[in-house]
Parts: C-alpha cells; sequence; structure tokens
C-alpha cells in the first residue's frame, strides 16, 4: 500500500465519522510514516519538523481573530446589521427576502474574490464580516453550506486564474517550478490554460447557488427575535475609528507582506483612538484567539502532515506506479494524473506547497505521454488547486468555517468540505481533464 494513499485515506475517513481533524491530521501522517517505512522515531521528527511550518499562520489567523472581536465591540457590526435590515423591510415579504439573500451571497462573494487581488488579504476579512451577519443569515433562512460555496470559490478561483495579487504569486511558482522541471512556458500560458478549469468551478458555484442550497434551512433562530436588531445608537466616531483601523490593517499587511503586523496595526489604531477600551483588550483577545484556535492548529498539524508525506517519498513512487499501469494511453493518462494531484494535495491542503512536489514529478512524465504546454500547465494547475477547494486542511475551507461556526451551528466537515469537494474538487477534476485533451 502506497504511503500517501493510506495517509489521506485515514486523515479524510476520521474527519468524515466527526473525529477532531487535528487529530486525524496526526494519526493519519502516523499511518503514512509506518507505511512507507518510516520507524516511530522518524514520523515523529519528520511530522514535529513540519509543524514549524505551521506558527506563522497560526499566530496570524489568531491576532486576526482578536482584531475581529474589536470590531465587533465598536459598534461597526450593529451599523451592518441596521443597513440588511433596511433592505429586508421594504416591499412584499417574498420579494424582499429574495433581494436580501441575493444582496447578501453577491456582496460575499465581491469581498471573497477582491481579497485575492484588488485588497489582498486573503481570509482575514471572514472573521471580521461573517460572525456579525449570522443572525440575519438565520432570520432569511439562508443555508451556510451555500455561503460556504460562495467564499470558497471567491477564495481560490480568482487567484488560480487570474494574475494579480495572490494570482501573481500562484502563477510565479507555477511558472518557476515548470522551469526547473525542464519545461519553458510563458507566463500568458498560464490564464489560458486554466480558463476552462475555473470555467467548471464557476459552473459548480452556480449548481450551489440553484439549486443544491437554494431551500431555506432552519437554524433555530426566532424570526421576530432576529429581526428586532440592536438598539443601541453607535457613536459616529467609533465608525470613523474603525474605518481607520481597517485601512491602517489593510496598509501594514500589504506593506510588510505580513497579515501578523496588520492585526497587530488595526488593534492598535482600535486601542489608541478609545474605540475599544483598554481594560477590554485581554479578554478580547483571548475571545479572538479562541475564536480562529482552531484554523491555527489545523493548519500547524497540516504542515506536520505534509512534512511525513514527504518524508516517504511515495508520492513519486505513486506517479510512477501509476503511469506503469497506463502504457500509452493519454486520456487514462490525464485522469490518474489528475487523481495522484486530489490525492497529495488533500492531505497537505495547499495548492502553493503541493506544486514543487508535483510538477518535478508530473512535468517529464507529461512530456513522456505527449502533452502539449498548455496542457502541462492545465494539469499541474489543477491538481494544485484541488487542495484548496475542498481539503480539510486548506486555509479555503478553514476560514469560511471559522466565520460560520461561531455559534456552533456549522460544522467543518460535513458543512463546508464535502459541499466544496462536491461542488469544486470534482468539476476541477472533470474540467481539467477536458482542458489536458482539448488544448
Amino acid at each position: 500500500m502506497n504511503a500517501v494513499i493510506l495517509a489521506v485515506a485515514v486523515m479524510l475517513i476520521l474527519s468524515l465519522l466527526r473525529v477532531n481533524v487535528v487529530l486525524a491530521l496526526a494519526i493519519g501522517a502516523l499511518a503514512g510514516g509506518f507505511t512507507g517505512g518510516m520507524s516511530i522515531h522518524e514520523t515523529v521528527d519528520a511530522f514535529t519538523e513540519g509543524l514549524g511550518g505551521g506558527a506563522t499562520i497560526a499566530l496570524s489567523y489568531a491576532l486576526l481573530g482578536g482584531f475581529a472581536v474589536a470590531i465587533s465591540k465598536t459598534g461597526i457590526p450593529e451599523v451592518l446589521v441596521r443597513l440588511i435590515l433596511k433592505v429586508v423591510g421594504e416591499g412584499e415579504e417574498k420579494q424582499r427576502k429574495g433581494l436580501a439573500k441575493a444582496l447578501v451571497v453577491v456582496v460575499l462573494l465581491l469581498i471573497a474574490i477582491s481579497s485575492q487581488n484588488l485588497i489582498p488579504i486573503h481570509i482575514a476579512f471572514i472573521p471580521l464580516l461573517v460572525p456579525p451577519i449570522l443572525h440575519i443569515l438565520n432570520m432569511l433562512k439562508i443555508d451556510r453550506r451555500l455561503i460556504a460555496c460562495v467564499l470558497a470559490f471567491g477564495l481560490t478561483a480568482p487567484y488560480i486564474l487570474l494574475p494579480v495579487g495572490f494570482g501573481l504569486l500562484f502563477h510565479e511558482v507555477l511558472f518557476n517550478q515548470m522551469q526547473l522541471a525542464g519545461l519553458t512556458i510563458d507566463m500568458s500560458d498560464i490564464p489560458r490554460a486554466m480558463a476552462i478549469p475555473v470555467g467548471g468551478m464557476f459552473i459548480g458555484l452556480l449548481v450551489a447557488v440553484f439549486i443544491s442550497y437554494r431551500k431555506p434551512r432552519d437554524y433555530g433562530e426566532e424570526e421576530a427575535d432576529a429581526a428586532k436588531g440592536p438598539e443601541a445608537d453607535v457613536p459616529k466616531r467609533n465608525i470613523v475609528f474603525t474605518v481607520i483601523a481597517l485601512a491602517a490593517a489593510l496598509a501594514a499587511q500589504i506593506g510588510t507582506d505580513s497579515m501578523i503586523i496588520g492585526a497587530i496595526a488595526g488593534i492598535a489604531v482600535l486601542y489608541a483612538t478609545g474605540a475599544v477600551r483598554w481594560k477590554e483588550a485581554d479578554e478580547l483577545l483571548n475571545q479572538g484567539m479562541k475564536m480562529m484556535a482552531f484554523v491555527g492548529f489545523v493548519m500547524i498539524a497540516a504542515n506536520g502532515f505534509a512534512g511525513v508525506i514527504q518524508a516517504t517519498g511515495d508520492v513519486e513512487s505513486l506517479v510512477h506506479a501509476t503511469s506503469g499501469m497506463l502504457g500509452d494511453n493519454k486520456t487514462a493518462a490525464a485522469f490518474m494524473m489528475l487523481l495522484v494531484g486530489l490525492l497529495v494535495t488533500m492531505g497537505i491542503g495547499s495548492s502553493f506547497a503541493t506544486i514543487p512536489i508535483i510538477a518535478a514529478i508530473f512535468v517529464p512524465l507529461s512530456i513522456e505521454f505527449g502533452f502539449s504546454t498548455l496542457a502541462i500547465v492545465s494539469l499541474i494547475g489543477t491538481a494544485g488547486a484541488l487542495g484548496d477547494a475542498g481539503s480539510p486542511a486548506s486555509d479555503s475551507t478553514l476560514g469560511p468555517t471559522a466565520g460560520l461556526d461561531v455559534d456552533g451551528k456549522h460544522n467543518h466537515i460535513w458543512d463546508t468540505c464535502v459541499p466544496t469537494f462536491l461542488h469544486y474538487n470534482i468539476p476541477l477534476i472533470v474540467f481539467g481533464w477536458i482542458a489536458a485533451m482539448i488544448l
């Protein structure tokens, strides 16, 4: 049994059985290490060495959680809720609810898309924006699985397709790794190669919005209670200072390329201006860290899992074993490479971390099967994107869960990962395979 297959299978099965994802990752790593011929000490060492890679992002999310809770204390969420309630309060009941639901979905989608390019803050906006509007989602009976799919699309599709913001980083990683593997490409090839797979993701989004999660879902909140909304007046100075804090956080993050510095800058402005009281500082940071702790611990564990998988050396053997069974069947080769990419990325959970692992193996293999340059770019880019779109260890699934599960009514695996896997990973495989065949 290949160590990668077993490790990912153990992790996914345990996660689907509602075992904590952190524990599932650790057990999967142990299973993979043992299967790969590593001793208990070698497995633990590889896992421990990999943990450090997730420390920075874990601290970033913890501080962002503190910033989000601090924002919530300024009264800005109440202002946002009132604005939405005004939309809900006009016109016929069915019409106004439909309008409000469409407004929420479109706004969240646009913000998620912008978070990858126009305002490159990735998932940092989720703990700031989503928790304050949860009772509005409940009032409108919006299925949170729909919101998870909308956010995941906005967090992944733009950077896969567009060479702007995080997309530029992704395209540069893909370009550099393919060059190192011996294939000369042009940066302009990448958007052309990824257009068809991203088109598949867009179809998946439409299915989620108009078919899968169109029906209302009751989360147990009485509409009358939700519709009351907060009544306390919000000082105008708090609104001004919060906008300044958000601008400072954004400027600091972009300027330093660090979410940690961005969060600290935003928190500092809120405290310095008095929008949040100093005596509440410790409590607010504790609340925020608790809110985002799950994301941080999963990211740390995922890095340990990836360390074990790479240490086994079974990624390369998996690819070669697969290619050996295919003969010269180009059609089957494209499909099997995407499946292998899915296995690897589901465990690692990051396209940026996966591409260096698979590019060195996939490029010569694809050339051997006679794929065109565009087809190879599509295969490797799609294989990398599969992890971000549906892995339990991806920040593109962990981020939406962190915002939607503040009240404990949204399960990470069944309400985020399974819906995003069905609506994005499956279309990515199908349309990635089509792209490889026709390009």
